[in-house]
C-alpha cells in the first residue's frame, strides 16, 4: 500500500511539472513512467531496440532531418578549428633550435625513397658532357651501396634518364669513378660509359684527376702549409670498445738522444700517403684549410689532420680520440661559437668539402669544376669568422670551363 502511494505522489508530480512548462513536455514524454502510472490508450507499450533505431532515423524524426557530416566536411572544419585556434608551442631555446637544425642537415637525405634522391642529385648537376658528369654530393649518402641503404649508385639509371630527357628513350649510363665518403660533401666524378672510367682510372693514377677539399679543422696547423708524406695503416683498437681504424705508420722516429730521426723498418701493410695542405684562414682556434690527396687512402686526410698536425677536422668523431669511440671533444670557446653544448656536439656533421676538380689529359679543353659550399659548412666559417679566401685566386677558381 505505501509503495502503491508513492508511486501515484511521484506521477501527480510529473503532471504538475507537464502544466507548468509547456516548453518541456517533448524532454518528459521521453521519460520512461512507471506502467501503473499510464492511463489510457495513450500508454503505449514500450520500444524494443530495432524499433528505437528505426524511430531515430525516421523522417519525421529529429536526427533524420539533420543532414550527415560528409569526410571532407569533417576534414574542412578541422582544419578551420586549426586555423582558428593555433597551438601554442612551447618556447624553444638557442640550443635546441641548433641541434634541430645540425639535425635535419645531416638526416635530410638518409633512408628517402630513390626517386626522391635522384630528383635532389639532378638538381644539383654541376657540369656534364658526352663522357662524364660532376653533380654535388649531399651529406651523408654513400656513393655504393651499403647495408640496404639507399645510395648514389642505386639511384644513377634514374639519374641518367633524368639528364638524357625522361621521353627520350636511351641506354645511356651513369658510373661512379672515384668515390667520397659518405659524410663527405662536393664534386662527384661520374662517368658515362666503362671505357671512360678506365679513362678516368688511368688519369686518375698519373695524377691528372686533382680534387681539392676544403676541411674546418681544430686547431691552426703549423707551419701553415706544407706537404704530409707518411704511409698510413690499418690497426685494431682494444678496449671495452674494439674497433679498426686507420692510423699512422712512420718511416723515422727521434733517436734516443732526441736530436735526430733514425728510420725504422717499413710495415708491409702500410700504404703509402701523401697530403698537401695550405690554411686559407683561421680564428677562435679553428683553420679553414685546404687538401689535396695525391695517394687516395681511405681516410688519408682525416687521418693526416688528426694525427700528423693534431688539428682534427671539425665534426670527425672517428679521428678525433685513438683509443676510443666517442663525439669529438670541442674547446669551450669554439662550443661557445657554434652555438652548442659538448653533450650535443654529436650531432656536428663532417667539415670536410670537395670543392673544386680538375679534369686534365682529355680529349678536349681542361675541365675544372667547382663545387658550393653546403650550408651548414658556410655557417660555420660564419659563426667561427672564418673568411673565404680571395676569389681571384688561380688555385680556388669558381668558374665552370
Amino acid at each position: 500500500m505505501f509503495r502503491a502511494n508513492a508511486t501515484m505522489n511521484s506521477c501527480r508530480r510529473i503532471a504538475r511539472i507537464k502544466d507548468r512548462s509547456s516548453g518541456l513536455n517533448t524532454l518528459f514524454s521521453r521519460v520512461r513512467l512507471p506502467t501503473n502510472c499510464r492511463q489510457g490508450p495513450e500508454a503505449a507499450p514500450p520500444l524494443t531496440r530495432s524499433q528505437s533505431s528505426a524511430a531515430k532515423h525516421a523522417p519525421g524524426s529529429d536526427t533524420g532531418d539533420r543532414p550527415r557530416l560528409r569526410a571532407i566536411d569533417l576534414a574542412r572544419k578541422v582544419r578551420q578549428e586549426r586555423t582558428r585556434t593555433p597551438v601554442e608551442e612551447a618556447p624553444v631555446s638557442a640550443q635546441q633550435r641548433r641541434v634541430t637544425e645540425l639535425k635535419r642537415f645531416s638526416l635530410q637525405l638518409q633512408n628517402v625513397h630513390p626517386n626522391v634522391l635522384a630528383k635532389h642529385l639532378h638538381r644539383g648537376v654541376l657540369y656534364r658532357d658526352k663522357d662524364v658528369a660532376v653533380i654535388n654530393k649531399p651529406y651523408g649518402v654513400p656513393v655504393r651501396d651499403t647495408s640496404g641503404v639507399t645510395s648514389i649508385s642505386s639511384v644513377l639509371p634514374v639519374l641518367a634518364k633524368m639528364m638524357d630527357g625522361v621521353k627520350i628513350k636511351s641506354e645511356s649510363q651513369l658510373l661512379p669513378c672515384l668515390g667520397l665518403e659518405k659524410d663527405s660533401t662536393g664534386t662527384l666524378l661520374l662517368a658515362r660509359s666503362e671505357e671512360v672510367v678506365e679513362h678516368i682510372l688511368s688519369l686518375n693514377r698519373n695524377n691528372q684527376v686533382q680534387t681539392k677539399y676544403w676541411v674546418v679543422t681544430v686547431g691552426v696547423p703549423v707551419p701553415s702549409e706544407g706537404m704530409i708524406d707518411i704511409p698510413i695503416i690499418e690497426r685494431e683498437i682494444t678496449g671495452p670498445q674494439p674497433h679498426y681504424k686507420m692510423a699512422l705508420s712512420p718511416l723515422f722516429k727521434m733517436n734516443d738522444g732526441g736530436d735526430g730521426v733514425t728510420k725504422v723498418r717499413t710495415n708491409r701493410q702500410a700504404h703509402p700517403a701523401v697530403t698537401r695542405y695550405r690554411v686559407l684562414d683561421s680564428s677562435n682556434g679553428c683553420s679553414l684549410v685546404e687538401l689535396q690527396s695525391f695517394t687516395g687512402v681511405k681516410h688519408q686526410m682525416r687521418v693526416h689532420m688528426a694525427f700528423a698536425l693534431s688539428c682534427p677536422v671539425l665534426g670527425d668523431h672517428k679521428y678525433s680520440h685513438w683509443s676510443k669511440l666517442a663525439p669529438q671533444k670541442l674547446p669551450e670557446r669554439v662550443l661557445g661559437k657554434l652555438g652548442l653544448e659538448q653533450s650535443k656536439i654529436r650531432y656536428l656533421p663532417l667539415h670536410l668539402h670537395a670543392r673544386q676538380l680538375t679534369l686534365l689529359g682529355t680529349n678536349q679543353a681542361e675541365i675544372n669544376v667547382s663545387c658550393p659550399l653546403p650550408k651548414y659548412f658556410t655557417q660555420t666559417l660564419s659563426r667561427l669568422h672564418l673568411t673565404f679566401p680571395d676569389k681571384k685566386d688561380n688555385h680556388l677558381s669558381d668558374s665552370h670551363k
